[in-house]
């Protein structure tokens, strides 16, 4: 899938026009859509962009391209965001944080006028679950949130970095993965943890994307577009 990946990324950054203000998503099928806007801009076709990053790796990548980058609280709003996806439905409901930026993706996805996901066609799912669900979490009472979790039947696990440490966000969080399986009611589930004091956000994405992009292993790119948005 890799090489669907990097078609369907180079082919979201026709999306992107000069002038713009463009958020980049985290991933790697982000990767080639940031590469392939810096190829765009080196090359004089998108004089005028500002680039906003969902990541600390993105943000690397978008310097090490030359692409101009602000932060959040320097732009009005964002333009057009491109970001990857670990689990789609058709009806725009979705996982993300499987890298690790789900707060930041969510934060920046609030402020863009167009949302698009970038997917391979295994992403394409059904039901949403078997993905585990990143949830980010505050460093202190973590393990009660775990308990809390495992009590509830959520089969949690802390995320590591190694064998013998946690992984930590940009935003200096730790993530508790949710191996739910199937998640029926995304909208409940996601209420539900939101609710819990100490979660910071949650990686169920429901109704942000505008469009979706589906590469599938032929080359073809399948689009998936809507015309309202009712973010949740």
């Amino acid at each position: 899938m890799q090489e669907a990946k990097k078609i369907v990324g180079r082919y979201a950054a026709t999306y992107v026009e000069d002038g713009m203000v463009v958020g980049l998503g985290t991933g790697s099928t982000a990767h080639w859509f940031i590469e392939e806007v810096g190829r765009r801009f080196q090359e004089g076709e998108l004089q005028h962009i500002i680039t906003v990053s969902t990541s600390d790796a993105s943000s690397e990548q978008a310097k090490a391209l030359g692409l101009p980058l602000k932060s959040l609280d320097d732009v009005n709003h964002i333009d057009l965001l491109v970001d990857g996806a670990d689990e789609t439905t058709r009806q725009f409901a979705g996982i993300k944080g499987g890298g690790g930026a789900l707060l930041h993706e969510k934060i920046i996805a609030e402020h863009s006028n167009k949302i698009i996901w970038i997917v391979d066609e295994s992403k394409l799912v059904n039901q949403l679950g078997k993905f585990p669900l990143p949830v980010e979490v505050v460093q202190f009472g973590s393990w009660k949130l775990f308990d809390a979790f495992e009590s509830a039947g959520m089969n949690p696990s802390f995320r590591k970095s190694t064998e013998d440490s946690l992984f930590v966000t940009d935003s200096g969080n730790y993530i508790i993965d949710l191996h739910l399986e199937e998640i029926p009611h995304p909208q409940q589930t996601a209420m539900e943890i939101k609710h819990m004091v100490g979660v910071v956000e949650h990686g169920l994405f429901l109704n942000y994307a505008n469009i979706i992009l589906v590469a599938k292993a032929d080359g073809s790119i399948t689009k998936i577009e809507r015309s309202r948005v009712e973010r949740k």
